[in-house]
């Protein structure tokens, strides 16, 4: 069975950029890892007033990696978790998985056994009827309490799925 990881990122964006802020992940034998990003693209003084009440209120004050840095340390982390093929989960995961997968590079960058594919937890629960999800114990927007929820909703769902077959 591949080990899971659950993730989100904060970002800003603009018409032409997606700017990585902070990531979170969490493993499902209970690792995590969190990282602000120091070298954003985007200033704060561009960015909304969404993101600065929403996303720059609620940062860590964790770790501060490069982004040029931050693809190994998130290499270590998945290989931490000793599966051979890693399973990549997260909720409307679709900006998340593409700054991840930048952060290598092209898609092909990606190391070694790594899926090219996130798979994505409202795409499930939207398969299995839409159900009111649990509600989030930690902080909104902060992206490691965020990829804890995910890692919540995962258990949830799979609960809900297996008590329908």
């Amino acid at each position: 069975m591949p080990e899971r990881y659950f993730l989100d990122t904060e970002f800003i964006e603009n018409s032409q950029t997606l700017s990585l802020i902070s990531l979170g992940l969490v493993c499902s034998d209970g690792r995590e890892f969190y990282a602000e990003v120091d070298d954003f693209q985007i200033p704060w003084d561009q960015a909304g007033d969404w993101v600065l009440a929403n996303v720059r209120a609620n940062l860590r004050a964790g770790d501060k990696w490069r982004k040029e840095d931050l693809a190994g340390g998130l290499r270590d982390f998945v290989a931490g978790g000793g599966g051979s093929s890693p399973e990549f989960w997260g909720y409307y995961a679709d900006y998340d998985w593409v700054l991840l997968c930048r952060l290598f590079g092209r898609m092909l960058d990606l190391p070694k056994g790594w899926p090219h594919v996130c798979l994505d937890l409202k795409q499930w629960a939207k398969k299995l009827g839409d159900p009111p999800l649990p509600a989030q114990g930690g902080t909104e927007h902060c992206a490691v309490d965020d990829a804890r929820w995910d890692m919540e909703v995962w258990q949830f769902l799979d609960q809900m799925e297996r008590g329908k077959s």
